[in-house]
């Protein structure tokens, strides 16, 4: 019987990395395997896909994305600093999230990113928006996928989390 291979129809599991291009830092792994549907509705960038078809169990790719290909760059438009004393006092700590709502019912998360004597900074850009990232991904199992799974573009267990 021959190798399973990444191919459309095929559910795959991966680990992976990011590190940011810049500096090589770690920025995010995943050791525990994540699935995804090869070609289905909620996948991975296009380009990881594609780095990936033809791959079998055991095999790894390095890919570049850059910020147009990932996060989009950082917009300043979305950082913003106030006075401390503005702000609930539960927010003030670095790394404390905020959801804000403008007047067009957009829903935007803020991240504490900076606090100094007397003012605090949110920024509602992606904390990887900006950044020219390397997907390194590793191909754990392949298998099938069902045609419950070909139908919805999905992977099951993944259905109805989002």
């Amino acid at each position: 019987m021959a190798e399973a291979k990444v191919s459309r129809g095929k559910v795959i599991s991966i680990t992976y990395t990011i590190r940011d291009q810049a500096d090589d830092n770690l920025l995010e792994a995943v050791e525990i395997p994540v699935d995804y549907l090869h070609g289905g509705r909620v996948g991975l960038y296009r380009q990881i896909e594609d780095a990936l078809e033809g791959k079998a169990v055991g095999e790894s790719v390095e890919v570049l994305l850059t910020p147009d290909d990932a996060f989009g760059p950082r917009d300043p438009g979305l950082t913003f600093t106030d006075v401390l004393e503005n702000v609930p006092p539960e927010f003030r700590r670095l790394g404390a999230q905020a959801e804000f709502t403008n007047e067009a019912g957009e829903t935007v998360t803020m991240t504490v990113t900076h606090i100094d004597a007397g003012t605090i900074t949110l920024d509602g850009n992606h904390p990887l928006a900006g950044k020219n990232l390397i997907f390194a991904v590793r191909v754990a199992a392949i298998r099938d996928a069902t045609p419950q799974e070909l139908m919805t573009g999905e992977v099951a267990q993944a259905q109805g989390l989002h």
